[in-house]
C-alpha cells in the first residue's frame, strides 16, 4: 500500500505558494496504481483519500503505522465509488457488487475489505475514509437510490446533475458524504456560484475527462483566489475556508467529498460570482 501524509496550510500561507507549491500541497495526482492502494492521509479532519486499482491480484484495506490502529476501520469508516467497469469488494466476507458510478459505505469496526479485480471490466475504486464515532450498516447505494438534484442551465455552462449516494437524506454517516456532479453536454462549470463552509472539508475528484482535454480547479479565499490545472483520474484538497469550483475544457463527472462536524449539505456560506478576486 502506498501512503502519504500532507499538512493543514493556513490561509495567509498560501498566498505565498509557487505553482508547484500549490500543487504539492493540495494536488493529488496519482490516484490509480496498477495492482496498489494508493492513498493520501490529510491533516484535514484526517480525511483520506485514495483509490484502489486490482488488475492481477484482490487488494486488502491494511493500516499504516500513522492511523495507530490494529486494522484501517478500527476506529474509521469508509465511502467508495467505483468509477470503472463492475465490480466486486468483500468486507469480513460479504460480498457487495458496485456498477459504475456506484457507492459502497463501510461502517467503523469491519476488519476485512479486498477489493477485487475482473479483467473484462476493469473496476477503479475511489474512496474517502474519516474517523467515525458509531457504527453505522454497511451497504451499497445505486444511482437509482441516490438523493438526485438538476441544477444550472445551458445559458450559464453549468447545466448538472447531482447525485448525493453517501448522506444523510440516504444513509446514515458520521461524517463521510459523497457524491457526483455530472456535467452535460455543452457545459463546463462546477460548483457556480462558489461557496466555502467553515464547518468542514472537501476533496474533488475529477473522471471521465477525454483525452487531450483538462479542468482548471479555482481555489483559495474568494478575494484572493488561485487555480490549479487538473487531468483525468486526479484528486484535488480543499481546505474549510476555501471556494472549491472548476471548469473544464469539456464536460466531465467529478466526485465530492465531505468530512467535519456538520452533515447538512446545505451548510454552505455562499459568494456571489462579481464578488471573486
Amino acid at each position: 500500500m502506498l501512503h502519504t501524509s500532507r499538512h493543514a496550510i493556513h490561509p495567509s500561507q498560501y498566498r505565498t505558494f509557487t505553482t508547484s507549491q500549490l500543487r504539492e500541497n493540495f494536488l493529488i495526482e496519482n490516484i490509480f496504481v496498477q495492482d496498489e492502494i494508493s492513498l493520501v492521509y490529510t491533516h484535514y479532519d484526517r480525511l483520506i483519500v485514495g483509490g484502489a486499482n486490482p488488475v492481477s491480484k484482490p487488494l486488502t484495506l491494511q493500516t499504516f503505522d500513522s492511523l495507530k490502529a490494529d486494522f484501517f476501520l478500527q476506529r474509521r469508516e469508509i465511502g467508495i465509488i467505483n468509477v470503472g467497469g463492475k465490480g466486486t469488494i468483500t468486507v469480513d466476507g460479504t460480498t457487495y457488487t458496485l456498477g459504475n458510478r456506484e457507492a459502497l459505505y463501510i461502517g467503523r469496526g469491519s476488519k476485512d475489505v479486498v477489493f477485487h479485480p475482473d479483467q473484462a471490466t476493469k473496476p477503479l475504486y475511489y474512496f474517502n475514509s474519516a474517523p467515525a464515532h458509531a457504527v453505522y450498516p454497511t451497504r451499497t447505494v445505486t444511482l437509482e437510490q441516490a438523493d438526485t438534484v438538476e441544477i444550472g442551465a445551458l445559458e450559464t455552462s453549468n447545466q448538472r446533475t447531482i447525485r448525493k449516494l453517501l448522506v444523510n437524506s440516504v444513509l446514515p454517516t458520521c461524517q463521510v458524504q459523497m457524491g457526483l456532479t455530472e456535467l452535460k453536454t455543452g457545459s463546463v462549470w462546477n460548483t457556480m456560484p462558489p461557496h466555502t463552509h467553515d464547518r468542514r472539508m472537501e476533496a474533488y475528484f475529477y473522471f471521465n475527462i477525454p483525452d487531450n482535454q483538462t479542468v482548471c480547479h479555482f481555489m483559495g479565499e474568494p478575494q484572493e483566489t488561485r487555480h490549479i490545472w487538473m487531468q483525468n483520474h486526479q484528486a484535488v484538497i480543499s481546505p474549510p475556508w476555501s471556494i472549491h469550483s472548476g471548469a473544464g475544457t469539456s464536460n466531465y463527472i467529478f466526485i465530492w467529498g465531505m468530512a467535519g462536524e456538520n452533515l447538512d449539505y446545505s451548510d454552505m456560506d455562499g459568494v456571489k460570482p462579481t464578488e471573486l478576486r
